[in-house]
């Protein structure tokens, strides 16, 4: 029999085989499918479709345009995204100068620090929100239910979020950059400008990302913080459970998302490392 090099080939793909590791990938790809993809999925379903007869559904985008001719909700949209995004950029003025400090400590040093910038997050988040009202009530009870304060409690529990990330980036920045620019005659804030800020800036839009999507969905510090205070959470949460239309909480939670969508997209444009490792790879 004529053993061609097409029937070879044949042979050799047949000897392949699976590697082990590449089954480690399976319980991650089972998460993925029943905690994300299935349930965005239902809520897709929910937001496009109306029962009819109580047989089969039928397609709308009837909660879409509810939702926009109540003016009501739309500034409760608004409102909740202002705040989120207020909380972001203080986190961020906050954040970064505090990881920037913990990035320049003695190793045994940062990690005592990160240790205390995480705590706070092993207690509850309902018990930090609560003794932050008790501390508002002790100072002056008329700043509970402004955006002050909720502003306060949510930069209290995302503020590690924003660090962390930012953290993670700077300290793995090469020193001898930083030497190569001193070598080079470039100050400190030179420094800083050229090589820091745009090394951390993954770690900044990660930090944004992380912050601003709980920030707008929040539930708890709104309710306690804000003297129940209706934001685009608290209003999901109402329609789903409370009125019990889902489609329309399924219809609110798909506009906030897209909302968001586009906020991390245009951030994620300042990352001008992604092109440089991309033009390197070329």
């Amino acid at each position: 029999m004529f053993h061609g090099p097409l029937q070879t080939s044949v042979r050799e793909k047949r000897k392949v085989k699976v590697k082990p590791y590449t089954f480690l990938g399976i319980p991650y790809y089972v998460l993925l499918s029943s905690l994300i993809i299935i349930p965005l999925l239902l809520i897709i379903v929910y937001a496009v479709t109306i029962q009819e007869q109580g047989l089969y559904y039928k397609f709308t985008l009837i909660y879409f345009r509810q939702f926009f001719n109540e003016h009501e909700f739309v500034k409760v949209m608004a409102d909740s995204i202002v705040l989120a995004l207020m909380t972001t950029l203080i986190c961020l003025f906050i954040g970064y100068p505090l990881a920037y400090f913990i990035t320049k400590r003695k190793p045994i040093t940062q990690a005592i620090l990160v240790l205390l910038i995480t705590a706070p997050m092993w207690v509850n988040m309902l018990i930090r929100t609560v003794a932050w009202k008790q501390i508002f009530d002790m100072i002056n009870p008329r700043l509970l239910g402004t955006d002050f304060a909720i502003i306060v409690g949510m930069v209290y529990v995302f503020l590690p979020f924003m660090v962390l990330p930012i953290y993670t980036v700077l300290s793995k920045i090469d020193p001898l950059l930083y030497e190569a620019s001193a070598d080079l005659g470039g100050s400190n804030l030179k420094t800083f400008r050229k090589v820091t800020l745009p090394l951390s800036i993954s770690g900044v839009l990660s930090g944004i990302t992380m912050v601003l999507l709980p920030a707008a969905t929040t539930m708890v510090i709104p309710r306690y913080l804000g003297q129940n205070r209706v934001l685009i959470g608290t209003l999901i949460e109402r329609k789903f459970y409370d009125s019990g239309n889902w489609g329309y909480g399924a219809a609110i939670a798909i506009i906030l998302s897209l909302i968001i969508m586009v906020m991390v997209l245009f951030t994620k444009k300042l990352d001008r490392n992604k092109e440089v490792e991309r033009d390197e790879k070329a």
